[in-house]
């Protein structure tokens, strides 16, 4: 197993990414802008989800939305081991609005911990098709049954206040921009402690660390696309290659090299 623990798998699909992990590593509070599905082999592990906190042992199916905030961390001394796919959300969408026949993509997974053993093997054949060649048709038949058994839902979160809302746009439009929390509480019309309260209740994340986690995903997105490290930390926002690199692993559990090798 490679970089700490964490190796990453060529994937057959674009807009695919496969994640094995056999690690005692506690993941921070962070979010992806994909959609994550995995299972666990080994261990156990309690994590924040977008349900509360949960817990998930050996043969638990997990699932995790795009920007839904969440953490992880062993419970007992040997850590856990667990497999992952990420998808960009239009792969999804794409199936969701398949299984209803074009009459919806709205949706987000339902259940961050499955516990049957149907889904399991559903996820194995998944992970298969995907990690070893074959043809497309085996990767689309498994997504299709997998996605459909985890059962998603229209989403019916609450929209964060209008003042958070501008304030996280401004985010949003340009994470690399240096803002202070001032920039931020003049855009909501807060005060800056409003602001910050407001926000950190609205995200799960203080405004800084969502930055953070703005900038990090689109490092991602960069070395995705074969921008060197050294000019995707600084496109990215971050002061140097250094900080790209503590961010990216304390985020993904791997480098952004390992990372970049696993894509390219």
């Amino acid at each position: 197993m490679a970089a700490g623990g964490f190796r990453m798998l060529r994937c057959e699909i674009e807009g695919v990414e496969a994640v094995e992990a056999e690690t005692r590593h506690s993941f921070p509070r962070h979010m992806h802008e994909q959609f994550g599905i995995g299972l666990i082999y080994r261990g156990a592990q309690k994590s924040l989800s977008g349900r509360g906190i949960v817990e998930a042992s050996a043969g638990s199916t997990i699932t995790v939305n795009p920007g839904e905030v969440h953490d992880g961390m062993p419970i007992g001394d040997h850590g856990r081991a667990w497999r992952m796919l990420y998808f960009e959300p239009r792969l999804i969408a794409e199936a969701i609005e398949d299984m209803s026949e074009s009459k919806t993509d709205d949706f987000e997974f339902s259940q961050p911990v499955i516990d049957r053993d149907d889904i399991a093997l559903r996820f194995e054949r998944l992970y298969r098709a995907l990690t070893t060649r074959g043809e497309t048709i085996r990767y689309e038949e498994a997504l299709l049954t997998l996605v459909a058994s985890v059962q998603p839902y229209r989403k019916d979160s609450p929209s964060p206040p209008s003042s958070v809302a501008r304030a996280q746009s401004l985010i949003d439009d340009d994470p690399a921009k240096a803002l202070t929390l001032a920039d931020l509480a003049q855009e909501a019309g807060l005060s800056r402690f409003q602001l910050l309260r407001s926000f950190s209740q609205a995200n799960g994340l203080t405004p800084h660390a969502y930055i953070l986690q703005r900038r990090v995903n689109m490092a991602r997105r960069l070395i995705a696309r074969r921008t060197p490290l050294a000019e995707a930390a600084l496109e990215a926002g971050f002061a140097d290659q250094s900080h790209m690199t503590r961010i990216f692993r304390r985020t993904f559990g791997v480098s952004p090299g390992a990372y970049a090798d696993a894509v390219s």
